[in-house]
């Protein structure tokens, strides 16, 4: 599909679009990440709001040099998970799956448990024949 001409023509149009926003787009990246002379006009007023922590204290926070006010946590980024869950099997101690996964997902993981301890679950058998 897409090889119609209205296709490339739009496709045509899109990448003109792309080179004439680039410098705009290029500009509003540098004026996002600080690196132009705007862009400190911003920190400034950030500052005023929100406690800012320069990345050099930050480094030596996490080597352990010198502790840093208004940092908070241990360092360590994991997250709460739920310890009952088995990673291998992803089911909890009732033998539940987790809400995210799907029933496709779920009869993937239960013949693959059911392999490695040897027992292979029950095909239907399909009686069912085409009537001519």
């Amino acid at each position: 599909m897409a090889k119609s001409l209205r296709s490339k023509r739009q496709r045509k149009m899109r990448a003109e679009k792309r080179k004439k926003n680039a410098p705009k787009e290029l500009a509003r990246l540098k004026q996002a990440l600080g690196n132009d002379v705007k862009g400190e006009a911003i920190m400034i007023d950030i500052q005023e709001v929100a406690t800012v922590v320069p990345a050099n204290k930050l480094k030596e926070k996490m080597q352990g040099d010198a502790p840093v006010a208004g940092v908070e946590g241990d360092g360590e980024g994991k997250m709460d998970l739920d310890s009952t869950r088995s990673k291998t099997t992803l089911m909890n101690e009732n033998g539940q799956y987790p809400a995210w996964m799907n029933q496709r997902q779920i009869k993937k993981m239960k013949a693959k448990r059911l392999a490695k301890k040897g027992i292979f679950p029950k095909k239907k058998n399909c009686t069912k024949k085409i009537a001519w």
